[in-house]
């Protein structure tokens, strides 16, 4: 080829060149600076913040036992633009739904938006959703999310641990942290211990169009979630278990504690329920028949139940009465059943066997003396100066407050003062003789379980306690501040012995009213209360603690219309200390007489 035909060549190219700079040139400055195509489809993109949730902290018992755990459930979204041609009759009967029911979620879904995801069905189980994941294929715009639920693998604890469930309006109001369609702890420890349970949200970021279709997932935003606290709880699952096992069928509440410590060891009240129960689908229909029970399940009787103490506080007015000096353990007292009535062949008792005997006159002559100590020459006034001080001295063992308030739901009860008889009779038109009922732990008094298995860890360890509390550590730091708080009686210890020796002779004594609850091996110490309970059968209450020298355990057992003390809440202490301590039972007879007592 010639010189010139390769110039003319080159020179063709090197036009075309320019030509394709010229229209690029120009197209570019056409969408920079003239069209609006480009700018608009921008504006259409849209960053996208997905949340990613945290593994929720779970719980444990004192042995380091699975309680509580998170197992995954499936929710159901629809996005009403993909969802075309939709089968709504099929799509109801693989759901399970009425046609009513479906359409009105689907109208809301439509309503919502036509392009974002909106909840058709939740907290579907792994065995629910396995059922249905083939038949969804079927139905354009519908797919499923992976969510985290709680569950009671142990299946014990109920009212202690509360419920999780979906947050409400006030919730996200109270707490940016929380969005519609979260979970929170609602109730119990899973409430108290939220902020620690719940971790922290991470975040993944996309970029969308305006149909909600994702263009571009900006990963180097990404963020972690962080998974919440494990929380270690005192219960012990196998005598947490037991005691259920034991009050199953029947109306009342175990609560047992660690002397030493003031550790909750077991917490029941009964009848009882699954917290796995309140989550799903078919929470509303649960909660509802929970209740509508006439034995009202929801209510936590071991904390919230109030109660008559009946004959255990009388070990509490001789405590009294012996600090104040207005008796000696030696005292003796006539069995005055003119007075007020009482039981059993006995005719004077000392402390000690005023107690064993549960002498109802003994007690009635303590209490005065301790209320009517002539701080007035009015006999009126008198008394009311004196149930004022004694009111004080009530409340030192922990009666009519919430023992520190570290177990949510705690109730105070009642512990009557001058105030309260003054608003119903009149200031100065009440004497003694009117309100003596409370001295046998009658009339107006009111404890709880939790109070009374309180006191007999006072008894145990002779004049102190440690606020009763259900946590030992959280997230690995040791229990929460605030938890060692220490009382001490000023009852001196040594008053605490004459106490402690008629608690034994209730248990070992030939007349013992609490026989039913002795162990082999195992020197137990209670008193039995039967609570009066007005035109209805009495309450069968016990109270104890074992060993009688470095006890570990104290434990007060509730059973409702049950009748006596001694009859059926002193054998299930029994039981429940053996169990304990030993971590066997050898008086199979007794165990199945309880467990097949049931309540009609």
């Amino acid at each position: 080829m010639s010189r010139s035909g390769l110039q003319d060549r080159s020179v063709v190219f090197g036009a075309i060149v320019v030509v394709i700079a010229i229209i690029f040139i120009a197209r570019l400055t056409h969408l920079q600076l003239i069209s609006s195509d480009w700018s608009n489809y921008a504006g259409q993109l849209t960053e996208e913040r997905e949340t990613l949730d945290p593994m929720r902290g779970q719980f444990l018992d004192r042995n380091g036992e699975l309680i509580v755990t998170n197992i995954a459930s499936y929710d159901l979204l629809i996005t009403p633009r993909k969802a075309k041609d939709l089968d709504t009759t099929a799509l109801a009967v693989l759901l399970g739904l009425e046609i009513e029911e479906l359409t009105r979620r689907l109208d809301k879904a439509a309503a919502y938006s036509r392009y974002v995801p909106s909840v058709l069905e939740k907290q579907l189980s792994a065995r629910e959703y396995a059922k249905i994941s083939k038949g969804l294929m079927k139905f354009p715009g519908i797919r499923s999310r992976t969510r985290s639920i709680r569950s009671n693998v142990a299946g014990v604890a109920g009212h202690l641990l509360g419920e999780y469930r979906e947050v409400d309006r006030k919730d996200m109001k109270d707490d940016a942290f929380y969005h519609l369609g979260d979970y929170k702890g609602k109730s119990g420890l899973e409430a108290k211990f939220e902020k620690d349970l719940r971790g922290r949200t991470g975040a993944r970021f996309h970029i969308v169009d305006v149909r909600n279709n994702v263009q571009q997932t900006l990963s180097e935003l990404d963020t972690m979630p962080i998974p919440g606290e494990d929380v270690t709880l005192t219960i012990d699952l196998e005598l947490q278990k037991y005691a259920e096992k034991l009050l199953r069928g029947k109306r009342g509440s175990v609560v047992a504690i660690e002397p030493e410590t003031g550790e909750i060891l077991a917490m029941v009240s009964s009848p009882f329920y699954s917290g796995n129960s309140l989550t799903g689908k078919r929470r509303g229909a649960v909660y509802d028949s929970l209740r509508r029970h006439s034995w009202k399940p929801l209510y936590n009787r071991a904390l919230r139940g109030t109660y008559r103490p009946g004959s255990i506080f009388k070990m509490v007015q001789g405590l009294i009465a012996l600090d104040e000096g207005v008796i000696s353990t030696s005292t003796v007292i006539e069995c005055n059943r003119s007075i007020i009535g009482c039981h059993g062949p006995h005719y004077a008792d000392d402390l000690t066997n005023a107690i064993t005997h549960s002498c109802n006159p003994y007690f009635y002559e303590v209490m005065r003396r301790v209320v009517q100590r002539g701080r007035s020459e009015n006999k009126l006034e008198d008394a009311s100066l004196g149930l004022t001080h004694w009111n004080t001295r009530i409340k030192e063992f922990g009666f009519g407050t919430n023992l520190g308030g570290h177990i949510p739901g705690t109730r105070a009860g009642s512990i009557p003062n001058s105030e309260y008889y003054d608003g119903i009779y009149g200031k100065n038109h009440w004497g003694y003789s009117t309100i003596f009922s409370i001295s046998i732990g009658e009339g107006e008094l009111l404890t709880t379980p939790l109070q009374i298995a309180n006191l007999a860890a006072i008894i145990a360890n002779r004049g102190y306690f440690l606020e009763p509390h259900p946590v030992r550590d959280v997230g690995g730091l040791g229990k929460p501040e605030g938890l060692d708080s220490i009382h001490y009686m000023s009852v001196p210890s040594l008053y605490f012995d004459p106490v402690v020796n008629a608690m034994q002779n209730v248990i070992e004594g030939q007349h013992g009213t609490g026989s039913r609850a002795k162990v082999e091996g195992i020197t137990i110490c209670g008193k039995t209360g039967t609570v009066q309970n007005r035109d209805l059968e009495d309450h069968s209450v016990f109270m104890a603690f074992a060993p009688r020298d470095n006890p570990e355990i104290a434990l007060s057992v509730y059973v409702e219309y049950a009748g006596s003390g001694g009859a059926w809440a002193a054998p299930i202490a029994g039981l429940l200390i053996e169990k304990y301590l030993n971590d066997t039972i050898t008086n199979v007879a007794r165990e199945e007489r309880i467990i097949n007592f049931q309540h009609e």
